[in-house]
């Protein structure tokens, strides 16, 4: 059954997403979302009047008020949208045109790279580890880029033929990027620049997920992705061009991430909320389907080395601010652990009074 989307035990659905999106079929019930463990369950009311804010990266080393501006939001809401990035809007192109490239190809040419039972890279749907979980109204392709000896090119798509020096390109500059963020993010606290890069160790972890959203005939009981946080250190999102579908919550209401053609979105995940000893938010988000338009995103996460060690930076503990989590070693399995059993990781890693 390779290449087939796969349920709970490897059983398949008769059709992909993208066949029931092409049909207008009616979405099974196994995508209709029933709940959220995150307390914000109908919330298609957004609020219009809440903006996601806009910071220049060429500025942050130069500028106090952009690097207290760079604090301030992720003291609060952990997202933003950066611009003065460094990388091109014509390189951004080339980016978003392999994303669609790829997802154009025939499917037996897209099934080449089909992730296996119980794996997570490759191209599919996410993986299913449980019979009441409900399924994301996408398809994509994930891939590991760092450390490079990890590179598994055999499901590195061939074509377009350009696929894999764009990636690669694309996950340098992006690395270079977050590099500048995490010395930034530090300096802004009054810490060692280094104090957040170095517990990600030598070799960290970055994997790229490119998204394929297709229409969707029930965006009332369908999502693109469901209501979760990043596990991920630092989370990098080239979004549509045109067509929007990120969320965030934000003061217990989803805000609508709205789509600037060139910049990038930063969002943060877990294991930086941990580090920050809980002073930088990571953002509960979503992706949110509709009837007419398909969407395609490109996102980056990085994570520290699994076997590395993370917690608090000690400079961030104090008598106004006890030590709010543990630390922890391969955050990405006990995250993945968590999940299975229902519960959400950052707090089960939460240290209670």
């Amino acid at each position: 059954m390779a290449g087939m989307p796969l349920l709970f035990d490897g059983v398949p659905l008769s059709k992909s997403v993208q066949e029931m999106s092409i049909k207008g079929d009616e979405p099974p019930p196994e995508f209709h979302v029933k709940d959220s463990s995150f307390g914000c369950t109908d919330s298609f009311d957004l609020s219009a009047s809440v903006s996601v804010p806009v910071i220049d990266l060429s500025l942050l080393l130069s500028s106090k008020d952009e690097l207290e501006k760079l604090r301030l939001v992720l003291e609060s809401a952990g997202c933003f949208q950066a611009i003065g990035h460094g990388i091109s809007s014509s390189f951004i192109e080339k980016v978003r045109e392999v994303a669609k490239q790829f997802f154009g190809l025939p499917k037996e040419e897209k099934q080449k790279y089909s992730r296996a039972v119980n794996e997570v890279e490759g191209y599919g749907h996410d993986l299913i580890v449980s019979e009441k979980q409900v399924l994301d109204w996408n398809s994509r392709l994930f891939l590991r880029v760092f450390p490079e000896h990890q590179r598994k090119l055999n499901l590195w798509p061939e074509s377009p033929d350009n696929f894999r020096e764009i990636l690669h390109e694309y996950s340098t500059k992006l690395k270079q990027m977050m590099d500048l963020l995490f010395k930034a993010m530090a300096i802004s606290l009054n810490l060692e620049e280094n104090s957040f890069s170095d517990q990600f160790g030598d070799n960290p972890v970055m994997q790229v997920r490119f998204n394929f959203y297709p229409p969707c005939s029930r965006p009332d009981k369908v999502l693109g992705v469901k209501p979760h946080s990043d596990r991920s250190g630092m989370t990098v999102l080239l979004q549509d061009e045109e067509v929007e579908g990120l969320q965030i919550v934000k003061d217990e209401r989803w805000i609508t991430v709205p789509v600037i053609p060139h910049a990038l979105v930063v969002n943060l995940g877990d294991q930086m909320q941990i580090m920050s000893n809980g002073i930088f938010k990571s953002p509960v988000h979503r992706v949110v389907t509709n009837t007419d338009k398909l969407r395609i995103s490109v996102a980056m996460f990085n994570e520290a080395e699994p076997e590395r060690e993370i917690g608090p930076v000690e400079g961030l503990i104090g008598d106004n601010r006890p030590r709010l989590y543990r630390n922890v070693k391969n955050y990405a399995s006990f995250n993945y652990e968590c999940f299975q059993k229902g519960k959400v990781a950052l707090e089960e890693v939460k240290l209670h009074a």
